[in-house]
């Protein structure tokens, strides 16, 4: 089984700053990975990185079999489910909900001149129904609730059946309930066995879907701990990626966090 992200001592360089510092990770097509970290611990430039929107400053990066440097992104990046809020401040408010989801055939972020067969759209409402969404296909984007926009953003980067899905702070921001509704939709399709290679970023141990495998934690820009969810993620590791006491615990696959006064 090959891997279809590994990434091997790399690192970004920023204006004299390592963004990302010595990186070395690999992601096997059956794994769910979640990044965790604070605010600039760089858990974003790394699926940058992995959705080949940036290159790195030294090391190698190589993404479902090609090496980065040596390939054609705008070939590549198809093959890659992407959902991110700055991917979506691009989103033209007035879009239909199904032509942002087409549009992602091309990895385009406006409908302009494609052209689109009756199995494309069938497809993009089918997508749309996983994600809850059937109801508001001829609504505008802009028209939206935050959460109702996560799931077009979520089921934008699903419509090509990706070979690895990255999802940038899919629940953020969210209230309780339209958290907990985008968490429930994520772990049914992070256990789907037609599913590929997940990695989601995340503050927060709360907003870790049931179904995720493995834990790639960061502080500022260095690994600080990798591997299987249940063995990798406690509360010394926790605590030192956040750099205070903290208490973690867990319930039925879900996760909780607090200071330890």
């Amino acid at each position: 089984m090959s891997a279809v992200l590994e990434l091997v001592d790399v690192s970004v360089i920023r204006s004299g700053r390592a963004i990302l510092d010595h990186i070395t990770w690999t992601v096997e097509p059956d794994q769910r990975w979640v990044i965790l970290g604070p605010n600039g611990s760089g858990k974003t430039t790394l699926l940058n990185l992995a959705s080949a929107h940036v290159h790195p400053s030294s090391g190698t990066v190589t993404i479902l079999g090609e090496r980065m440097g040596r390939v054609d992104v705008f070939s590549l990046r198809p093959r890659i489910g992407f959902a991110s809020s700055a991917l979506a401040r691009r989103f033209p408010p007035a879009e239909r909900v199904i032509d942002l989801v087409l549009t992602a055939a091309y990895a385009v972020t406006g409908r302009w001149r494609e052209q689109y067969d009756d199995l494309d759209e069938r497809r993009a409402r089918r997508v749309l129904g996983e994600w809850g969404l059937s109801e508001l296909a001829d609504r505008s984007y802009g028209s939206l609730s935050d959460g109702e926009r996560k799931r077009v953003q979520a089921a934008r980067a699903t419509m090509t059946d990706p070979e690895l899905l990255l999802l940038d702070e899919p629940s953020a921001n969210l209230d309780l309930g339209a958290r907990e509704e985008m968490l429930a939709l994520l772990s049914g399709y992070a256990t789907s066995p037609t599913a590929p290679a997940m990695v989601m970023v995340t503050h927060h141990v709360e907003e870790i879907p049931e179904g995720f495998t493995h834990v790639l934690l960061l502080s500022e820009g260095a690994v600080v701990a990798a591997g299987p969810l249940a063995e990798t993620l406690n509360s010394v590791t926790l605590s030192e990626v956040f750099g205070m006491p903290l208490l973690l615990s867990s319930d039925t696959g879900r996760y909780s966090a607090r200071a330890v006064r």
